[in-house]
């Protein structure tokens, strides 16, 4: 791929499909949504709105972060607290179907109301052709597919859908976004799931379980930094074990560590990581996290299992 040629294709396309109108630019602080929104900014800089949701559901000190990386840009970002709808679109589901939906379903309609708002009458986002194919494939519903499986976004939320990057994979898009001038701590950045932490909590999403895998997933990406590995993160079960504290009996909640290599997210293997790594982070998130009783490693490749646990 020539990434030059790419990026002033796509800068025209963006150009001629907005036209002299207004585009809103999804923006979560992931390599695909970032690329979008400078790509956009290239493009209509003027007729352009930033917005980054607060869904209560991100990586910690996410907003603040995106904020500040786009401002040294010279790019504005407005922040638009919506944790108390995805909490509510969330509550009692447990299935992970059903939980990709009512995430993707709170993304939308934030944005619509955000459209309304602004009169802008496009949506600027980061999907990727990975997202496409295991969407279409029925692998898992990735939250930001609508027209590809017959979602008119136009019809069901006011806007029409830009989709810069829905032809590349992941190594690709890192390419253009190294390009465009992003950081390494963005384009290097690994992937993040589209429901995010939401993805890492099995069973029911709420505030407290998400704080708790959140604290979990800074120690992970602390520990393992060294590494690099493709993806690594923290995942919350449903199920309790027993534990010891002060020599009683408790009944702790369990903290799968999920790190693996992968080219293109389409297939993945465990990272090979040393006992002295794995144990130094079972002993953090007990002692970190007292609610947590016990700590394991995944070892299952992609196939069989997903990344994600959702």
């Amino acid at each position: 791929m020539n990434v030059n040629k790419f990026i002033e294709a796509q800068v025209e396309e963006i150009k001629k499909t907005v036209g002299k109108g207004k585009a809103i630019s999804a923006l979560s602080g992931g390599v695909d949504s970032s690329t979008c929104t400078v790509l956009a900014h290239r493009a209509i800089a003027s007729q352009l709105k930033n917005i980054f949701i607060d869904n209560g559901l991100m990586r910690a000190g996410e907003p603040q972060a995106v904020v500040k990386a786009f401002a040294d840009l010279g790019i504005a970002v407005d922040v638009v607290d919506k944790k108390e709808e995805f909490f509510s679109a969330l509550k009692g589901k447990t299935d992970p179907e059903e939980k990709r939906k009512a995430f993707r379903y709170a993304f939308y309609n934030s944005f619509g109301r955000e459209v309304l708002k602004s009169k802008a009458p496009f949506l600027i986002q980061g999907t990727i052709a990975a997202d496409i194919i295991e969407t279409q494939k029925g692998v898992k519903t990735q939250h930001n597919i609508l027209e590809q499986i017959g979602i008119d976004p136009e019809k069901g939320f006011g806007f029409k859908v830009v989709e810069p990057l829905k032809e590349l994979f992941k190594p690709e898009v890192r390419l253009v976004a190294k390009e465009l001038g992003l950081p390494e701590a963005i384009y290097n950045r690994m992937p993040f799931p589209g429901p995010a932490l939401a993805a890492r909590v099995i069973g029911e999403v709420t505030p407290d379980r998400v704080t708790l895998v959140r604290a979990a997933t800074v120690i992970v990406e602390e520990e393992l930094a060294a590494l690099t590995p493709f993806q690594a993160f923290a995942v919350l079960l449903s199920d309790k074990a027993t534990g010891i504290v002060d020599g009683k009996r408790t009944f702790g909640n369990i903290i799968i560590i999920r790190s693996v290599e992968s080219k293109d997210a389409l297939t993945a293997e465990p990272t090979p990581i040393p006992f002295n790594l794995l144990d130094r982070m079972a002993r953090r998130i007990t002692k970190e996290i007292p609610d947590v009783s016990r700590v394991a490693y995944e070892l299952t490749s992609k196939p069989p299992a997903t990344i994600e646990y959702i």
